[in-house]
């Protein structure tokens, strides 16, 4: 693949697991003020772990989603034979750990590296949506 279409496809790619991750972090936000208003009667610190626990495990699945989302467009383009190869691939280069035992080719070096680029905008929105999210609700539980 040439090094503009590798940027190309890489960009729809990174611009596919943003919307996935945008939209996933919406619906949590809607999730936890349904569940702030059904957990009325609990205890602050019970409210407080459940609320927060959906919205860590609704990061954790968006950022899941993603690194199934670059893994299968690897199979795709043929960077790799085995599932489980590229789906270390992209957990590796997503979470930018990058360990080196498994690369892509040539031909895909710049494709991958939009997979880093993805995780850390990624991370770096789910970690503004925590923040943002225990800065909201905590004044409501001192």
């Amino acid at each position: 693949m040439t090094y503009l279409m590798q940027i190309f496809w890489g960009s729809v790619v990174l611009g596919t697991c943003s919307l996935v991750h945008l939209v996933i972090l919406v619906w949590s936000v809607d999730l936890v003020k349904r569940l702030n208003d059904l957990t009325q009667k609990h205890r602050n610190s019970l409210r407080w772990g459940i609320m927060f626990g959906l919205a860590f495990g609704m990061v954790v699945l968006a950022h899941t989603i993603q690194v199934w989302i670059w893994a299968s467009s690897f199979m795709y383009l043929g960077v790799f034979t085995e599932l489980a190869d590229a789906i270390y691939f992209s957990l590796v280069t997503y979470t930018t750990v990058g360990y080196g035992d498994v690369t892509a080719g040539d031909g895909f070096r710049i494709y991958a590296a939009m997979a880093a680029v993805t995780g850390l905008l990624n991370f770096g929105l789910s970690t503004a949506f925590l923040v943002g999210l225990f800065s909201k609700l905590m004044p409501d539980y001192s």
